[in-house]
């Protein structure tokens, strides 16, 4: 049995919404990256250089801290992990959260939402934060905010 679960990390709720519409599309699980210290508007500000996102994601080694919550990960085959693209790859937050767990041998399947860019080097800048036997599959930009509908479609089109 395919058991899937869809993990986002969303700083404004633009990608909870779309993830909580896959999840019931995949039936899969859902669960949240939750940042210890949670990013406010000023932290968001891509304009200010001095924006804690902005400081984040000049260093690729950031690690922002994520609140524990003992996920179960060996419990699913196949994960999707959703964030905002920020300077054309995955918050340094999705670093953190994949190296917390073990996804050796799961299917690790990337969706987002973007102001205009692609996934860029997202794939690049993850694959070192999981292991070898991890599959990591660029997915889609999803800003259109599909419907459930068109959500299980894609999902049946990956063969999960």
């Amino acid at each position: 049995m395919n058991k899937k679960l869809v993990v986002y990390f969303s700083a404004s709720g633009v990608t909870k919404d779309l993830a909580e519409n896959l999840s019931k599309a995949a039936n899969a699980d859902i669960y949240e990256i939750k940042p210890k210290e949670p990013y406010t508007d000023a932290d968001l500000d891509w304009r200010d250089k001095n924006a804690r996102s902005t400081v984040e994601m000049k260093d690729h080694n950031s690690r922002p801290a994520i609140i524990n919550d003992n996920l179960n990960i060996k419990d699913y085959d196949t994960i999707f992990v959703g964030f905002p693209i920020w300077w054309y790859i995955a918050p340094t937050i999705i670093n953190t959260f994949l190296e917390t767990y073990d996804f050796s041998n799961k299917k690790i399947i990337l969706f987002a939402t973007s102001g205009g860019s692609g996934f860029g080097r997202t794939i690049n800048n993850l694959t070192s934060s999981v292991s070898d036997s991890t599959e990591i599959i660029e997915g889609k930009i999803l800003n259109h905010n599909p419907s459930v509908e068109e959500l299980k479609k894609w999902v049946e089109s990956l063969g999960v």
